[in-house]
């Protein structure tokens, strides 16, 4: 399919699919779309929710993200991650990775932190099926598959659900692939997405998952926050 890099409202690039008319990121808004949805949403939900100031130890996160795509939210995650002391072992499951050229004409270093250049050169120069320590406390390991041949059982605090729009891949949004992310999910763990269509929703609520809609990014009124609340 055709491919081109464009410029978004904050001046961040994404990838165009142009045969879908779809974008791996947010027209308004590529950084801001991930900040708002799987950092503050997300992350930071997360660790405000469970984390308790008197802890010695590490505060361990594991996260998956669905849509591995760019990169952008697993680097905003590691940045976010050393300025709270967190230990994350993070899982981008990506069916089709996109090219060393793509990676090379986007702007994220540039726009969010020159220092971790090498980091995010590293984050894409992995190889796919192994873990990394990209740094001394953020694992990475990449994973090429389908969504739906995701067998992880009470793994994850953390899904960021970011594949492509329900108007373009309506399998990627059902039922059973949000089965099998509640599956794959701990006690207490959380769900994010950018979408906030009701079938999704819906799909989210039937296998067991207790879904609030939140304010969404920039050019989005409303945005989902799905808990596997387990008693």
């Amino acid at each position: 399919m055709r491919r081109k890099i464009i410029t978004t409202s904050d001046g961040s690039k994404t990838i165009h699919i142009e045969d879908w008319d779809e974008h791996y990121h947010s027209i308004h808004g590529a950084i801001q779309e991930a900040n708002h949805v799987f950092l503050k949403h997300g992350l930071l939900f997360y660790y405000n929710t469970f984390h308790s100031e008197k802890r010695e130890e590490s505060f361990l996160v594991n996260i998956l993200e669905i849509g591995f795509g760019t990169g952008l939210n697993t680097f905003l995650t590691l940045i976010e991650a050393e300025k709270l002391n967190l230990n994350i072992s993070y899982t981008g499951v990506e069916a089709y990775p996109v090219e060393a050229e793509e990676v090379k004409a986007l702007n994220y270093v540039e726009l969010i932190s020159q220092k971790h250049a090498t980091v995010f050169q590293d984050i894409h120069a992995t190889s796919w099926e192994k873990e990394y320590h990209i740094t001394s406390s953020f694992i990475l390991e990449k994973q090429q598959k389908f969504f739906e041949d995701i067998d992880a059982e009470d793994t994850f605090n953390i899904i960021y659900f970011d594949a492509f729009g329900a108007r373009v891949q309506p399998n990627l949004w059902t039922e059973a692939i949000f089965k099998i992310m509640y599956k794959a999910l701990k006690k207490n763990g959380v769900l994010v997405t950018y979408s906030a269509k009701g079938s999704v929703r819906r799909a989210m609520q039937a296998v067991g998952f207790t879904v609030e809609r939140l304010p969404g990014p920039p050019g989005k009124r409303e945005m989902l926050r799905a808990r596997k609340m387990c008693s």
